[in-house]
């Protein structure tokens, strides 16, 4: 059930990110976009950032993701992610103490997998080719690699991204190339000196290409025949930016689910550098990004090229937690009127069940055949004997005298075998339910729950008593019935009230036998439907218990279901930002109870019970707890969320939540500049660098930071004019339709390798390993820079 509930949480809130209100405006990428992930634990990475260039980017259908690995991960990747992955050599008998070099050794040594690269590339570059017309320009593409310190395919980097710039330098006038890497220090527990050491030594060669001295030539480009031909970099840092993002932030605090932050920051800082710039009158005022700018402010006066970092917050409107806070509340409205508490006599209730005396009289009819059933019995074969042999005699006797058991017989035969046939075929659990299911229809404002008070035995005025007492009553019928049967059999024949003629022996036998078919077959017949009344009347009490029981069973299952629904919705405001979180259960209470009374206005009062939604009451749990659940999410989708008061911007929204409370508790509303004050306090404080510095004040520190959001909403313009004269760094925006949230991006660059904590504590290992016979580089270490 938790993961049904997660499930349409999460459907509802991707579908408002892009439906919301007039629908959240997604961005385009001006110039191709091509992410290449180096390593053996890429995979939820390029996952990632697929989702969410899914989400925000209109032309993501055009991406190319690029996965190289040492080990074969198709099963790792998600299956809508069109990526192209290639394995690249692993040598056959590798030592731990040398996997970084044999790798990069294996890399030239085995043609067929070089081979094999180059068509790899060559398929990514046609598969931008394929999807250019999504592209407002053709003329340069933007080439994103990702890898994580501590994974030892890195050190191909200089080799792979230089041989697929060469390839895609033959599609594109140039190619912009950005690296990303991602550092993990919490989970330190598993190999942490050797992953120190390792991390430390792709930083040293990262020092080494990003050196404007660096060069490169190798004989990388490869065709079908085996021929080489040598790929070349002249002297100059190999990526445009060197993004460096840690699971921590530069407090040292651990980055809540920091893979999704890091992903987020990356597919920002793509759009941020390759966004298609529409028409619009927001150009002059947005303090757009300039990468040129941005470089030569983190760059020494010595040429030195300095590393970014990045930081990430969002406000928004937190749409899982208002969909099972709404769904939450719905369920409860929709029990209340499940609780309506009608106040109806026993005959209403017994009339409910089908229980009433007429409906009982039509179903006994039903059962037992009618009197002309004993019509026959008058040409029964007699004895021959005379009224006067028969007159001083009982009917008892006379019957017997005359018929012997024949009567019994006839009567057993053609009244009451019949009567035990058709009470054989009387299902009465399944009668009971028709009878309630008919009465829903006509009378639907009764609840649930009522019908399981009504028979309830505990409750006051409950069916089940009733049918008891008529149980009670019809036996003592019976009883009575079955004296009167004895009195009239032991009457003498000559007392009884039939037609005598003088002399006339034949009439009066005659007679006698039309008496004792009518009057004392008759009785019996009349007998008959009183046991079948009191037999009809027991098996409805049995139905009762046994619907009761049920109905029981299933208020207790929907009690249960109420506690789940608030324990899913409460965790979740708790995982949601306290400020940006407050008031939705109130609020939304209100919320879903207008909306359902305005349906209910509309449409009429069953509503909710529709066939079309939840169905009738007395069904809901047919097909088990996991069904209820997913008609519930359904209506809610259906009739509740896609109202009109669901249709609001995070700020319209936040500011009535805010306010919520006010007429009712004599608050003070909480004022629109409040609000965004406290916003754009939430969106700085969230927005820190993930990254761990050692001094976070350092001397080449240079920060930009980006509001992605509508500037044609109310927060987007406040928030650029505050401290616009005291602030340090530069501030812009990306203007988005949305109306969903705001989100910032924080860029800070300057820093150097040797300012980094990851750096500072993994050197000692470094050192170590290297002193004990580790070998991490692929080319002399006399190349690199010296550790600083």
């Amino acid at each position: 059930m938790r993961e049904q509930l997660l499930r349409y949480a999460a459907d509802y809130a991707a579908a408002e990110d892009q439906l919301i209100g007039s629908g959240d405006g997604r961005s385009s990428i001006h110039f191709p976009s091509v992410f290449l992930f180096i390593g053996d634990h890429m995979s939820p990475v390029m996952n990632t950032i697929a989702d969410i260039n899914r989400t925000k980017w209109d032309n993501s259908t055009g991406v190319t993701y690029i996965q190289i690995c040492s080990q074969d991960e198709h099963a790792a990747v998600d299956r809508s992610v069109d990526a192209i992955v290639h394995t690249v050599a692993v040598p056959e008998v590798s030592s731990h103490q040398t996997l970084r070099r044999d790798l990069h050794q294996a890399f030239y040594t085995h043609e067929s997998k070089l081979i094999e690269l180059n068509t790899a590339l060559r398929r990514a570059s046609g598969h931008l080719a394929d999807y250019g017309r999504l592209y407002s320009s053709f003329e340069r593409v933007h080439l994103s690699i990702l890898t994580t310190a501590d994974d030892p395919m890195n050190v191909l980097i200089p080799e792979i991204t230089l041989l697929a710039e060469y390839i895609f330098a033959q599609s594109f006038k140039s190619v912009q190339m950005d690296l990303y890497v991602l550092m993990s220090e919490s989970d330190q527990a598993a190999q942490f000196g050797y992953r120190s050491a390792t991390s430390v030594a792709f930083m040293r060669e990262l020092d080494y290409i990003q050196s404007p001295a660096y060069t490169f030539t190798a004989p990388l480009h490869m065709t079908e025949d085996k021929l080489t031909i040598p790929v070349s970099h002249a002297p100059s840092p190999l990526f445009d930016l060197v993004y460096v993002l840690s699971d921590k932030n530069e407090r040292g605090v651990t980055v809540p689910n920091s893979l999704r932050e890091s992903c987020d920051i990356i597919c920002h800082i793509q759009l941020l550098k390759n966004r298609y710039q529409a028409g619009d009158s927001y150009r002059s005022q947005d303090g757009g990004y300039n990468n040129t700018s941005f470089k030569n402010n983190i760059m020494t006066e010595s040429g030195r090229q300095g590393y970014v970092s990045a930081g990430f917050s969002r406000v928004n409107r937190p749409n899982q937690s208002i969909a099972l806070t709404v769904l939450y509340h719905f369920y409860v409205k929709l029990l209340e009127r499940m609780r309506t508490e009608q106040d109806w006599d026993i005959r209403d209730k017994l009339n409910y069940f089908g229980l009433d005396a007429a409906e009982r009289g039509r179903t006994r009819n039903d059962l037992v055949p009618g009197n002309e059933a004993i019509m026959d019995m008058s040409a029964l074969m007699t004895s021959g004997a005379s009224y006067g042999s028969l007159k001083r005699m009982s009917l008892r006797e006379a019957e017997e005298a005359l018929f012997g058991q024949g009567c019994e017989a006839f009567f057993r035969d053609n009244c009451e075998r019949i009567v035990h046939k058709r009470l054989g075929d009387f299902q009465a659990d399944m009668r009971l339910q028709m009878a309630v299911n008919a009465a829903a229809k006509e009378h639907p404002h009764i609840g649930f729950f009522e019908l399981t008070d009504w028979t309830d035995e505990n409750q006051t005025g409950n069916v089940l008593t009733a049918v008891r007492g008529m149980i009670r009553d019809t036996s003592n019928d019976l009883q009575i019935s079955e004296a009167e049967l004895d009195t009239l059999y032991s009457g003498r024949v000559e007392d009884q009230p039939f037609q005598r003629l003088p002399l006339m022996d034949k009439h009066n036998v005659r007679s006698l036998i039309r008496y004792l078919t009518e009057t004392v077959y008759g009785h019996k017949m009349h007998m008959l439907r009183i046991q079948v009344d009191l037999e009809l009347l027991r098996r409805y009490e049995m139905a009762l218990e046994k619907w009761h029981a049920q109905a029981n069973h299933i208020t207790v299952q929907l009690a249960n279901l109420e506690r789940e629904l608030h324990q899913a919705a409460t965790d979740s405001i708790r995982q949601a930002d306290s400020y940006t979180g407050q008031n939705l259960f109130e609020y939304y209470e209100r919320v879903t109870e207008d909306v359902m009374r305005e349906l209910e206005s509309k449409r009429g009062k069953s509503i909710f019970f529709d066939d079309r939604h939840m169905g009738p009451v007395s069904g809901l749990l047919d097909g088990g707890l996991s069904a209820l659940v997913n008609r519930l999410t359904q209506t809610c989708r259906t009739l509740i969320l896609s109202s009109q008061p669901f249709n609001q911007t995070f700020e319209e929204e936040l500011l009535r939540r805010a306010n919520v409370a006010a007429a009712y508790e004599n608050r003070l509303v909480v004022p629109k500049e409040e609000l965004f004050k406290k916003l754009y306090q939430t969106l700085e404080e969230h927005g820190g660098i993930n990254v761990r510095l050692l001094d976070y004040t350092h001397e080449h520190r240079y920060e930009e930071k980006y509001f992605f959001g509508d500037y044609e909403g109310e927060f987007l313009p406040y928030a650029m004019d505050v401290d616009i004269t005291s602030r340090i760094y530069k501030l812009g925006f990306v203007h988005e339709r949305r109306s969903s949230g705001v989100e910032k991006l924080h860029l800070m660059g300057g820093f150097h390798l040797e300012d980094l904590m990851v750096y500072r504590n993994g050197k000692t290992y470094y050192e170590t390993y290297t002193a004990n016979g580790f070998v991490f580089h692929g080319i002399d270490v006399e190349r690199l820079p010296e550790l600083r």
